[in-house]
């Protein structure tokens, strides 16, 4: 299914994210300014597919003229903190190159046990990349801090 088939269904359920289709549309037409001023709005809500598209489209592909992990980086990580697992593995990876966020092999073994946790594709290489940074009672700790972690509500 293509982005744009998954903004699509989003949309037909909500009118409000109506926008997101649009963005996505834009997106693929490599109108990358149309959809930054689409997703906007549901940006500001703290829509966590908007901060998704925006996060990582947008603002986080190194190509993008609107490219900057300032931006990009918080938007993944307040989806990820609330809960949504697409968001999880681009912020494991922003925490393993140290883009928006401080540098820690900690935080991205964390980020990759709780997408794994909710069913994300995780692959094994990512472990093992992590784990080479991080001593076996670092690993355990990252481990625990990922099943002790609850979603932000807010």
């Amino acid at each position: 299914m293509s982005i744009c088939s998954v903004a699509a269904l989003l949309a037909a359920g909500h009118p409000a994210y109506a926008g997101l289709e649009e963005a996505v549309k834009a997106m693929q037409a490599g109108d990358l300014p149309t959809a930054e001023k689409e997703l906007q709005v549901l940006v500001k809500e703290r829509d966590p597919r908007a901060q998704f598209f925006a996060g990582l489209y947008i603002y986080g592909n190194p190509d993008s003229k609107l490219y900057d992990v300032a931006k990009a980086t918080p938007m993944l990580l307040d989806a990820a903190e609330r809960g949504y697992v697409p968001a999880m593995l681009p912020v494991a990876g922003a925490y393993a190159e140290g883009k928006g966020v401080p540098k820690s092999a900690f935080e991205a073994y964390k980020w990759v046990a709780i997408a794994e946790r909710w069913h994300a594709p995780v692959s094994p290489q990512a472990y093992e990349q992590l784990a080479r940074e991080l001593k076996p009672e670092e690993i355990e700790k990252a481990k625990a801090a990922a099943s002790a972690y609850t979603f932000k509500t807010k």
